[in-house]
């Protein structure tokens, strides 16, 4: 069992082969970022891109007490990326990203994302106690439901219900109907087709928006009730 110590000082057993990352043979960048978190690349960044510099821009961009819950940044070419069809997670504390990227904005763009994804437990309250984003969420997954039905992709209705990720309507939105012309049929409802998968992704996508568009107009146009807990967020000390 490999653990790792955090910047709280606390240990955690890390869900791979932690000896492995450390093999002598492999190009490997370690670091500590200015607010404390632990930043490993276990396999080097595509297209010349510089972690160290990514990794600025975010905590330049973020208020830091939204990085709080973040105590390591392993980047690199994961097994469970290409198990489960996904290129970054967020666990325990530790964010686990892709290293195969376009360039810096998409790396920015995974790193906020699962930024967002460690806030839901300590803001949770804050983002979904009072059920108006899971309203707002369902009445734009109603409205999806009749637009692709009137094109003849139909799906039954406790998909379109259910505000939890659930891995049969991910393939029909993403194999079935296919993102590409999702962008185009759901344009004013939701500011992404990744965003119509949970109530988690709609926040978290909504989340990333806010932070890398900072005029913030799409997304207070598409998704007010959104916006207006990103900004009470943001706001509040």
């Amino acid at each position: 069992m490999t653990y790792f110590q955090f910047r709280n000082h606390e240990q955690k057993y890390l869900p791979f082969d932690y000896q492995q990352v450390l093999l002598p043979h492999q190009k490997m960048n370690n670091f500590y970022t200015s607010t404390g978190i632990s930043v490993y690349v276990k396999d080097p960044l595509t297209n010349g891109l510089d972690m160290q510099e990514i990794v600025n821009v975010v905590e330049n961009r973020i208020p830091h007490r939204f990085l709080s819950e973040v105590e390591m940044i392993i980047v690199g070419d994961l097994e469970e990326f290409e198990d489960r069809s996904i290129n970054a997670m967020y666990k325990d504390g530790c964010l686990y990203i892709t290293n195969e990227q376009d360039d810096a904005d998409d790396l920015i763009d995974d790193i906020i994302h699962e930024v967002a994804h460690s806030l839901e437990e300590p803001y949770g309250l804050d983002i979904y106690g009072d059920k108006k984003l899971e309203t707002e969420f369902i009445n734009k997954r109603g409205e999806l439901r009749n637009i692709l039905w009137q094109r003849g992709y139909k799906a039954q209705l406790s998909f379109f219900m259910n505000t939890e990720y659930d891995p049969e309507f991910d393939d029909f939105l993403l194999n079935k109907i296919g993102y590409d012309k999702l962008s185009i049929l759901m344009q004013g409802l939701f500011i992404s087709p990744y965003a119509a998968t949970s109530l988690r992704e709609y926040f978290a996508t909504g989340f990333t928006e806010f932070f890398m568009q900072p005029d913030h107009r799409l997304l207070r146009t598409v998704s007010p009730v959104l916006y207006k807990k990103l900004i009470k967020l943001y706001k509040d000390d």
